[in-house]
């Protein structure tokens, strides 16, 4: 089944490894958002059980969260085909996304401050189509811009030829 998302004919790139650090660390902040106030919480107005239950939700989101990174990690695929990119991730709900090079408007590449610290970019593309914007995390800047630019190429060429 897997290979209706990640045909084997092709060369699938994956992401970058600290792609899998950044993961962990925005898990990581978001534990510390469901910790920290419930402990003030807790402090102020004595109702302890309230913050035990908050601190339990946030536990059970985080922990399979962490657990499940590096599925997810490699879950992640792209290939640049002749005619279109396809994009591939998911654990639970897998996607095969095929971007054809002449519906592309605009390839984005951004780096927010985690990404930059840990030297990752991700490439957005923009179509006609709202339902079919496609997003390529984790990758590294140079990775990024490579991809940017032979897919702006590849989409020029292909819609003058439309």
């Amino acid at each position: 089944m897997d290979d209706l998302f990640a045909p084997p004919q092709y060369e699938w790139k994956r992401l970058a490894p600290p792609y899998r650090t950044l993961r962990r660390l925005t898990t990581a902040v978001g534990l510390v958002v469901f910790i920290v106030p419930a402990v003030i919480f807790g402090v102020m107005t004595q109702l302890w059980w309230v913050s035990a239950i908050v601190i339990a939700l946030g536990l059970a989101i985080t922990v399979p969260r962490w657990l499940l990174v590096e599925r997810h990690y490699r879950s992640w695929g792209y290939v640049e085909r002749e005619d279109d990119l396809y994009i591939t991730h998911g654990v639970m709900f897998r996607t095969l996304i095929a971007v054809p090079y002449g519906r592309m408007q605009l390839v984005e590449v951004e780096s927010g401050p985690l990404e930059r610290a840990l030297g990752l970019a991700h490439v957005t593309l923009v179509t006609a189509s709202a339902s079919t914007n496609a997003t390529i995390p984790g990758l590294v800047p140079d990775e990024a811009a490579r991809l940017r630019d032979s897919l702006t190429q590849l989409g020029e060429a292909h819609a003058s030829g439309l």
